[in-house]
């Protein structure tokens, strides 16, 4: 991501701020509007894409607790992050997705006057986290809508080939469709780093860190590559 998205989407992270704040209470408390139940196709065709990024369930200085993921319905059990995780996620995701050609893309700052639109009319603080979703999605005519949570985010202790505590990172991504709020895909990463000892199961994790022990945004990465690698709707190298 270049300089000037980056400033972008730095600037945007304010007016997301209140939305995220919105999901987290309408996670903890209940919402008196239900999202729609509609069936996904099972090949979606995505050729415009709104990526809205991650958002953290609990902020620096809260206590960890189980959350809801009010878009998709399904818990997991929170700590602490940093917004600035979250940004950093984010430009990455963006960067991932954007070295396939043949998909639009519509980067997290252009959401940010839509849902600062949403956000002032709906003064009731009403209105249900996906259905201000789908409006975000329909204001630029795409076909999904990307929106993912950093669960957990615990940086390496140690060096490359010794470690007291391994990084671990745990996120989510999800696709909604803006026409009617169906869920088109949803996969979580939850990754503790682990000797080969450990886990003989995890050799693909050892393999690509060269046998060393990796840091939390190492460990992100790799997850992020997984995640995408199984989302459907994405073109490779241009195509379908």
């Amino acid at each position: 991501m270049d300089a000037n998205a980056r400033v972008t989407c730095s600037r945007c992270r304010w007016s997301l701020l209140t939305l995220f704040t919105l999901w987290a209470l309408v996670g903890c408390h209940g919402d008196r509007r239900s999202p729609p139940a509609t069936q996904p196709p099972s090949r979606p065709i995505i050729q415009t894409l709104v990526v809205v990024g991650f958002q953290t369930p609990i902020t620096s200085g809260e206590r960890p607790e189980l959350v809801r993921n009010p878009i998709t319905g399904t818990s997991f059990m929170s700590w602490p992050v940093s917004e600035d995780v979250a940004d950093w996620l984010t430009e990455q995701l963006f960067e991932m997705l954007a070295q396939n050609k043949g998909r639009h893309l519509i980067p997290p700052g252009q959401a940010q006057g839509v849902v600062e639109s949403i956000m002032q009319s709906d003064t009731q603080l009403g209105i249900h986290p996906l259905r201000m979703i789908q409006d975000v999605g329909k204001a630029f005519g795409a076909d999904a809508v990307m929106i993912g949570q950093v669960y957990r985010w615990q940086e390496r202790v140690g060096t490359d080939y010794g470690v007291e505590t391994p990084a671990s990172v745990a996120f989510d991504i999800s696709l909604v469709r803006p026409s009617d709020g169906a869920i088109l895909w949803r996969r979580n990463y939850d990754k503790t780093q682990k000797s080969l000892f450990e886990n003989l199961f995890d050799l693909d994790t050892y393999v690509k860190s060269g046998g060393r022990w990796l840091t939390a945004r190492e460990l992100a990465i790799f997850g992020l590559e997984r995640l995408l690698a199984e989302m459907p709707g994405v073109p490779a190298n241009g195509k379908d």
